[in-house]
């Protein structure tokens, strides 16, 4: 997997967060984002959603920026080793804890290899995930997209379901009905905590969005993109189910690629400026705009 230059600095909460004041600050921080993110989804204002393949060690300033306090993150997928390594790494424990304490869900990335990678595996490092990171949901890389693989592919999700539920209620047990168990009405709320996004990079047979709680229905370049067309059965859909991640994109574009992710009808986006040339990672950490690309998403309509 590609990563960024090293950087000799090490992980630091950024500038302006609120780690040095009491618990209650905290826990204020969080209910503010979850009200934020809820309003969103209300409102048809779209968040961002970022796959992180990079490295900690090697990208923290990328990691400090997905702590700091009131980004508009719909979620955070990451991936340590090809899926959740052979070990805990310590130092992705200590960088997902300062994104969790914002509320953000944190996402495992499984890669599915289009449905072919065996059952069995899948829910192994589903485990490890849960067990090493705590994760709260899961993103499936290169999720199937044809009819016939409908039925294993919901095999799949409702098993990730269940060990998500068995993971969420062992942790209620354990901190008195503690934050994860906050928020929403119970079944709206669930999706929102423990989310399962399918990522085909593509649109699937419909059949899928009748399990996940996301699909990522466009993965590539801006040059497709912006001459892309969604198919008719999505309109039938919230804009929370659908999420673009678009590379390539310059930042003179950004304006009309969200426009383009509204129309759409998608609420999660990752927009980047950051290229596959010579086969290299575009989501190996953020683009160069990341700034300019959050405040736009704040002040959308």
């Amino acid at each position: 997997m590609p990563r960024l230059i090293p950087s000799r600095h090490t992980i630091t909460r950024p500038r302006g967060d609120r780690s040095a004041q009491p618990a209650q600050g905290d826990a204020l921080a969080r209910d503010r984002t979850a009200a934020a993110r809820a309003a969103r989804a209300a409102s048809g204002r779209g968040g961002l959603g970022v796959p992180a393949t990079a490295h900690p060690l090697v990208a923290p300033g990328e990691w400090a920026e997905l702590a700091r306090p009131g980004a508009p993150l719909d979620w955070v997928a990451f991936d340590v080793a090809r899926g959740p390594g052979s070990r805990p790494d310590p130092l992705y424990g200590e960088a997902l804890s300062l994104v969790r304490e914002n509320g953000v869900p944190l996402l495992g990335l499984l890669d599915v290899a289009y449905g072919a990678r065996p059952f069995g595996e899948l829910i192994t490092d589903a485990s490890s995930y849960l067990n090493w990171y705590r994760v709260d949901g899961f993103f499936l890389s290169r999720a199937p997209v044809l009819r016939a693989r409908v039925d294993a592919c919901r095999r799949v999700v409702t098993t990730l379901r269940a060990l998500l539920a068995g993971a969420g209620k062992a942790g209620e047990a354990g901190k008195g009905g503690g934050e994860r168990g906050r928020g929403a009405a119970p079944e709206a709320g669930a999706a929102a905590r423990r989310p399962v996004v399918l990522a085909p990079g593509s649109h699937p047979y419909p059949g899928y969005a009748e399990f996940a709680d996301q699909i990522v229905t466009f993965n590539g370049p801006w040059s497709r993109y912006r001459w892309s067309e969604p198919p008719q059965w999505t309109a039938d859909h919230p804009p929370s189910r659908f999420a673009h991640l678009v590379h390539s994109l310059p930042s003179t574009h950004l304006d009309t690629a969200l426009r383009i992710a509204r129309w759409q009808g998608a609420g999660t986006v990752c927009l980047t400026d950051r290229t596959d040339r010579e086969g290299t990672d575009p989501w190996a950490g953020l683009p160069r705009y990341w700034q300019e690309a959050v405040r736009k998403i704040r002040r959308q309509p």
